[in-house]
């Protein structure tokens, strides 16, 4: 598919898209058959081949989500650590090619999974059923390596090398693996991995200050009681992390940029090892928006102001988020930055209230509440003056235009968050443009002249575009050149599944006439188009591909279910079930999204640019004529080829 490439590549540039970027989360990539643990691994063998695949359609970025641990029963991965990377995403066979420690492990490591395997539906993740498999594999592993230290020859020279790795490793990253490997020993212990099922008060609150004396004693006697777990743990890290700078230096061979996930919860672990980072007495959530009309109460910890009285706490809250970010661009070359608002000018609510939801739909702004009766705690972090405020006494606390008036001195200190992700991301090497910002619904004054500071976008999802108002900020016409502007997200129906409802309650022909006037610039083809669009559900879909490409907007964003014809969500936001967060790519993938092609259900990346050049005008379409021509053709090839690769 060289062609493809060429001729996808000479459409992305005409159009002035500077990123074509692919999102899936790790645990929804394929797997081999003999090393499937039950969710994907992007250092397996099939990721690798799914990689080039996603470069052969034309895709220059890939967005795999957070990449954290998770705890049993809760796979979320925005409720994971934020250092540590989740083991049962190790990838075993390939490390039985790595003459560095991996042919050492990888056959124990291998033996444990696949006597661990249980069968269930190759199209969903098995969390539970993949961490204690590849808690047997990696303890497998961990015996090899304690029995081989002693041995003579190759192999225990490879384990006394193994084991230089892993102190360097220990050392360097001492800040967040002591605590986690702590933690994983508690959770040893009490056989629970989240502190609530502790019933020891002092493990609980392990390093909050006051109890330093006995805590130190506890350590202590943790370190020696659990050194093989602590030691296991650290074993899981180093390996997690070397495969993911494997993966990371493939991707970079083949033209694939990597972009991390910063998401704006922590992980109540996170919460156990640095208490002195987070604001007592509150919790982060959602307000009540047009996304999610009852708000969201997720119950995350708040990272201490900038300015807290407390200055130790201050201190504390700089250091970790300094050193999150840090990690961050330096293991990835870009950043998805889930709800940015949570950095700038978090919703918060009390946790003292027994019902979250009122809890959350009577919260405050962080910053942007210097006079509230139902949150006096929060005037000392007040960043703006009550005469700052809108004088309407019926605009709610959470509307974008609750504060009318800032000046820049208040600029700069809503922005001290937002202006150490960026400067982490310069350290790097990384420009602003790699960051993308998840701003929906709502975009209060604060943060958006925090994002024009910096000059950063925010998310155009395009699927929720209101048909009357032409101001509204889904809409594609209104889409910025630093924007991200995508279908769908991760939280949001595939595009599939809404054609198809579109069609059904007789909506369809509205939503066709609105992508035909931004994709038919000449009238006389507009109507024909619309009539087209409004009878074919998958036509609809590809024209909403297509009205990205015919945006302002130079970052484009297409999540995996709405390129592969999938109807199903991924996630349901402010639901629990059994099927969220674990639906995945099948064996079969390739000729399963070959087959849906053909059939004109699943997205035609060459079909769509050539719909948006076309969009230019009747002279740009001439001008193009030939680079419309071999997209078509390719768009025509693509099913058979796909087959048969």
């Amino acid at each position: 598919m060289s062609g493809a490439r060429s001729a996808i590549a000479d459409a992305l540039a005409v159009l002035g898209v500077d990123t074509f970027a692919l999102s899936i989360h790790d645990a929804s990539l394929p797997a081999d058959p003999d090393d499937d643990a039950g969710r994907g691994s992007p250092g397996s063998d099939e990721a690798a081949r799914f990689f080039a695949f996603a470069r052969a359609l034309g895709f220059d970025a890939l967005q795999l989500g957070p990449a954290g641990e998770t705890t049993a029963g809760n796979p979320s991965p925005y409720d994971a650590t934020a250092f540590s990377r989740a083991t049962e995403a190790i990838a075993w066979a390939p490390l039985a090619r790595d003459a560095e420690g991996g042919a050492l492990l990888a056959p124990a490591a291998l033996g444990a999974l696949r006597a661990q395997r249980t069968e269930g539906d190759p199209g969903r993740a098995r969390h539970d059923a993949a961490r204690a498999a590849q808690r047997a594999a990696l303890a497998a592993a961990h015996a090899r390596l304690r029995a081989a230290r002693t041995e003579p020859g190759a192999e225990g020279a490879a384990a006394r090398a193994l084991d230089a790795r892993l102190a360097a490793f220990a050392e360097r990253e001492a800040f967040w693996l002591e605590p986690y490997a702590l933690h994983e020993a508690l959770a040893a212990r009490h056989g629970c991995d989240h502190r609530s099922g502790w019933p020891d008060p002092l493990d609980r609150a392990l390093f909050e200050a006051g109890g330093a004396p006995a805590a130190a004693a506890r350590i202590a006697e943790l370190r020696a009681a659990h050194a093989a777990e602590i030691e296991r743990y650290r074993l899981g890290q180093l390996l997690a992390h070397e495969q993911h700078a494997r993966v990371r230096a493939r991707l970079a061979a083949q033209g694939l940029r990597l972009l991390g996930d910063l998401a704006i919860g922590v992980s109540d672990r996170d919460a156990w090892a640095w208490p002195a980072a987070f604001l007592p007495g509150y919790r982060l959530g959602a307000p009540p928006s047009r996304t999610n009309p009852e708000g969201q109460p997720w119950g995350y910890p708040v990272l201490a102001p900038d300015r807290h009285p407390d200055a130790s706490r201050a201190r504390a809250a700089r250091a970790f988020f300094a050193r999150r970010v840090e990690k961050l661009f330096a293991e990835c070359d870009g950043a998805r930055v889930d709800h940015p608002h949570g950095l700038v000018d978090p919703w918060v609510y009390r946790d003292d209230d027994p019902d979250p939801l009122h809890a959350v739909q009577h919260g405050a702004r962080l910053f942007g509440a210097p006079a509230l009766a139902d949150h006096p705690a929060l005037a000392a972090f007040a960043i703006v003056a009550p005469e700052d405020l809108t004088p309407d006494p019926c605009t709610p606390r959470w509307a974008d235009d609750w504060v009318v008036r800032l000046s820049p001195a208040q600029v700069d200190r809503y922005a001290v968050r937002m202006d150490a992700l960026v400067a982490a991301a310069r350290h790097a090497g990384r420009a602003p443009t790699d960051i993308a910002c998840e701003v929906l619904s709502t975009l209060p004054r604060p943060l958006g002249a925090v994002l024009a500071r910096h000059g950063l976008g925010r998310f155009r999802v395009t699927q929720k575009a209101d048909l009357v108002d032409p101001r509204d900020g889904y809409r594609s016409e209104n889409a910025e050149p630093a924007d991200w502007i995508m279908i769908g997200t991760h939280d949001t129906p595939p595009i599939w599944r809404l054609v198809a409802e579109w069609s059904r309650d007789g909506s369809a022909p509205a939503r066709a006439a609105r992508l035909a006037a931004r994709l038919a610039p000449d009238e006389r083809t507009r109507a024909p188009l619309a009539d087209a669009l409004a009878r074919d559900p998958g036509l609809l879909a590809q024209a909403h591909l297509a009205e990205l490409f015919a945006s302002r907007a130079r970052h484009v964003l297409v999540f995996f279910t709405d390129l592969f014809g999938i109807a199903e969500s991924y996630n349901e936001p402010g639901t629990v079930s059994d099927a969220n967060w674990t639906l995945r790519l099948p064996p079969g993938w390739r000729r399963e999204y070959a087959a849906r092609l053909a059939g004109g259900r699943a997205l035609s990346i060459p079909r769509a640019l050539a719909l948006a050049l076309r969009a230019r005008g009747p002279e740009a379409a001439r001008a193009h004529a030939g680079l419309i021509a071999r997209l078509e053709a390719e768009a025509l090839a693509a099913p058979r080829a796909l087959a048969a690769g």
